[in-house]
């Protein structure tokens, strides 16, 4: 039998940075109620399915979906109820899974500064945690009373999968036009992001043009937050990061940098660039060069300063509030983060 795990939780997640640990304050202890029923359910009686779900999913993250939802739910002019602590464990538990699922598709070798599940046994038990985190997120989502948080949360789910599915059909198609790589982005990323917001207001129960409000600010922080994050995947330093970077172009994913350097690229530049990404030498360090000199770096960086500065506005009208303000400073974070 597994040791028992005690319900006392740490009340700010292990591995946030210190500027989300201290963005979290308004919804701290809703965070620490959050953590603990992660460890009532992630545990099993059977000893190497519950070091797996222990050693992937309890050892803390940046929690910011979860604390997307509270927050939101406060900022909605609401208050947190436990309906609102079982849905933000269980986008977390969904968020979880997608990243254990993650790194076996990009065969990455370390995330949290640990070494992935993948690393660490191997590619069969990281698919199947990741099975047993969705699976055990719906059986979570349907104790609920109210069905419409299961039905919201299967939905974005589906969109989330279907985005993944979307880039791996990309893969290598470096034809593909921001738009369409926009379109992938807020599939794969901001539909989560965006149903955590929703789902925070609709449980405050906010009128209608709020929870669509709510949803916005989340689509576009979400958007923001994965703009930003291809740009780390090229400039960042798995030190600091704490994960494997360069996936994007060992995998053959045109992520934004190189969608932009390829659309201005012309004659000689773009055929050295399309065969530098077509080859097996797709270094950052090959490819910077052309990076740097159509300004792909500089004009990522500001598209995803334009979509933080949009999930900004989305907060115009609410209420002044302590949590409208970190959902605001939040806007920052996402676009300056190193890790």
């Amino acid at each position: 039998m597994p040791t028992t795990i005690q319900p006392a939780a740490p009340t700010r997640p292990a591995n946030a940075p210190p500027e989300l640990q201290t963005l979290y304050a308004p919804v701290a202890a809703e965070l620490a109620e959050v953590e603990t029923v992660l460890r009532a359910e992630l545990q099993s009686d059977y000893p190497f399915v519950d070091e797996l779900v222990r050693y992937g999913c309890l050892l803390g993250g940046k929690r910011m979906r979860p604390a997307l939802l509270l927050l939101a739910a406060k900022a909605a002019g609401g208050r947190t109820t436990r309906a609102h602590i079982t849905l933000a464990a269980v986008v977390e538990m969904i968020h979880t899974a997608t990243l254990v699922h993650d790194d076996v598709l990009d065969e990455a070798n370390m995330r949290r500064h640990l070494a992935t599940v993948n690393a660490r046994w191997d590619n069969e038990a990281s698919v199947l945690l990741g099975d047993f985190l969705f699976t055990h997120a719906f059986y979570l989502a349907s104790t609920l009373d109210n069905v419409l948080g299961c039905r919201l949360i299967g939905r974005a789910t589906n969109i989330v999968c279907e985005g993944e599915l979307r880039q791996k059909g990309s893969r290598g198609d470096f034809e593909l036009s921001e738009r369409d790589y926009l379109k992938i982005v807020e599939a794969k990323t901001a539909e989560l992001t965006a149903v955590s917001c929703r789902l925070g207001a609709l449980f405050t129960g906010a009128d209608d043009g709020l929870i669509e409000q709510m949803d916005g600010f989340g689509r576009d922080l979400g958007i923001a937050f994965q703009i930003a994050d291809d740009l780390l995947d090229v400039l960042g330093e798995e030190k600091a990061t704490g994960k494997s970077l360069g996936t994007d172009l060992q995998k053959q994913k045109p992520t934004l940098p190189i969608i932009r350097a390829l659309e201005l690229a012309t004659g000689s530049d773009r055929e050295r660039l399309l065969a530098l990404v077509g080859s097996d030498d797709r270094r950052t360090e090959s490819l910077a060069p052309y990076l740097r000199r159509y300004d792909a770096i500089a004009y990522t960086r500001q598209r995803a300063i334009g979509f933080a500065h949009a999930a900004r506005r989305r907060l115009n009208g609410l209420q002044p509030s302590h949590s409208r303000d970190v959902l605001a400073a939040m806007t920052e974070f996402v676009v300056t983060r190193s890790m």
